[in-house]
């Protein structure tokens, strides 16, 4: 399925948060208004997925395992509701745990889920390792960032990559181009598109990182927008994609117009 993405309107929206989320605010139905408002023609929402954790634990940022259905109803309804008005796709956005993850798979694989984004918030796993926001300058954490990744690319489950330089390296320059250069030649291998991510943008958060951006030139990844709205007044964010088109000018980036959904289901089952 090929999903159009204008470089002028924005018009492929990344919705990876609404209130299952637990740490973004408003109603489905919300987002779906705000995108029509803003003359967008299409619509993804990718929260985040719940993990089939060990021992009872329980994460404070994803949904819970017995909320899945409910949401992928809930998607589906508004799907059906605004045919008329919007292209919506059920997603999820998705961390790459290889201990969890074939579970992951078996689980989502019995719902009509269309695409997994990548997206990497920690190392190892949220239970007890690194979160890849928090600022490093240890290499070992940079290696082990780009490693986890590569990995998960190899699966074949993914559609693009979110906020592919969330990883905050502030030590040795050199270190980090080495390291990124090489995860960005391994997307490029994967036909995998690098999301400039506007929630970054919006946030002055440390990313979109400009380092990162020129290798992104550099090597030639194709790149995509990504709204990451964690509330519906940011679904159409005018100025953050003025920020992104400048980054894509600034670096010589390969805009896409159009992205091929990926659907993970029985891909290593």
């Amino acid at each position: 399925m090929m999903v159009e993405t204008k470089r002028r309107r924005q018009d492929d929206c990344q919705l990876s948060h609404a209130y299952l989320a637990l740490h973004a605010r408003g109603r489905y139905g919300e987002y779906v208004e705000r995108a029509i408002e803003g003359g967008l023609k299409i619509l993804g929402f990718s929260d985040h997925t719940p993990m089939p954790y060990a021992n009872g634990y329980v994460s404070n940022v994803k949904m819970r395992l017995n909320q899945l259905e409910g949401y992928v109803d809930t998607v589906l309804n508004l799907k059906k509701e605004y045919e008329k008005d919007i292209e919506i796709h059920l997603g999820l956005e998705v961390e790459y745990y290889p201990k969890y993850f074939k579970e992951l798979l078996h689980i989502t694989g019995q719902y009509p889920i269309e695409y997994f984004l990548l997206a990497q918030h920690f190392l190892g796993n949220e239970i007890d390792d690194v979160y890849s926001g928090d600022e490093t300058q240890d290499p070992k954490i940079l290696e082990r960032y780009c490693l986890q990744c590569r990995e998960a690319m190899l699966t074949g489950c993914f559609t693009y990559f979110a906020h592919p330089d969330l990883l905050h390296f502030t030590g040795d320059p050199a270190v980090y181009d080495h390291w990124m250069r090489g995860l960005c030649e391994d997307a490029k291998k994967a036909g995998l598109p690098l999301e400039i991510n506007f929630l970054g943008i919006g946030g002055h958060r440390h990313y979109p990182n400009p380092a990162f951006w020129k290798i992104v030139g550099e090597v030639g990844n194709p790149v995509i927008f990504g709204s990451d709205a964690h509330e519906p007044d940011k679904v159409w964010n005018p100025a953050a994609l003025k920020k992104g088109e400048e980054i894509v000018k600034e670096n010589g980036l390969h805009l896409l117009d159009t992205i091929e959904l990926v659907n993970p289901a029985g891909t290593l089952l």
